[in-house]
């Protein structure tokens, strides 16, 4: 009799593990799943469960309080634009925090991503998304299917930044100077994407802002961050090693 219960339970346990390792979120009613979300037509209403990654800032307009964070699911990711909230609940906004939006599917030059957002709640649970490895699809008409996730890449080229020489710019023309966003352009198998440093999400005293301001064209990196769009791939870069 023992012996059945502990066989019983074994199994019990294996099936549980199971459940946990599937890779995809149970949803509460009327919730959408990400292909739900990603096949919801634009300007349409969406509400959906995430789990906060990365936080791009937090700012008053008109006396009321917004912010702008990187989320994902199991599935996918979602990009949310101006969730009003207070400076209190932006600060709860840990990286893994499970949260509902109810909002609007929006599009921004390519961006695809959830505004004019009508309420949020923080729910339990907890996820932080392992960076997916688009080493081998920055060229492919696919990596837009992986917009807005967090992901890494190998064996990228520093290649120069503008006609000068430089190995970045501050902003996208070098108009800027230090604070502002960090433009600079590596090259894959023959190709060269421009990467950005967003200063809103990596200000200037973060490890990869300066790794960035280190840069020396020639050089071989690895770097990780959130698969942004804007007319095409923009990402946002958060880390930065040098080989």
């Amino acid at each position: 009799m023992k012996k059945i219960l502990a066989m019983i339970l074994a199994s019990a346990m294996v099936l549980a593990l199971a459940g946990c390792g599937n890779g995809s979120d149970a949803k509460s009613e009327g919730v959408m799943t990400y292909a739900e979300y990603k096949a919801a037509a634009l300007e349409t209403k969406v509400t959906v469960e995430t789990y906060v990654q990365a936080k791009q800032g937090w700012w008053e307009k008109d006396g009321q309080g917004l912010a702008t964070i990187y989320t994902q699911d199991h599935d996918g990711a979602y990009f949310i634009y101006e969730m009003p909230c207070t400076k209190d609940e932006y600060d709860k906004l840990t990286p893994g925090t499970k949260i509902k939006v109810v909002g609007y599917k929006a599009e921004w030059s390519g961006e695809v991503e959830i505004a004019d957002v009508e309420s949020f709640e923080i729910e339990k649970g907890s996820y932080v998304a392992k960076a997916v490895d688009l080493s081998d699809k920055l060229a492919s008409a696919d990596l837009v299917d992986y917009q807005n996730q967090y992901f890494s890449v190998t064996g990228l080229t520093v290649e120069k930044a503008n006609d000068d020489g430089a190995a970045f710019l501050y902003n996208w023309d070098g108009s800027g100077s230090k604070g502002n966003d960090l433009y600079f352009n590596v090259s894959k198998d023959g190709k060269t994407y421009t990467f950005t440093v967003e200063s809103y999400l990596c200000g200037q005293d973060t490890d990869v802002y300066k790794a960035v301001e280190g840069l020396k064209v020639g050089s071989t990196i690895d770097v990780t961050g959130y698969l942004y769009w804007y007319n095409g791939a923009n990402p946002h870069i958060t880390s930065v090693k040098v080989k």
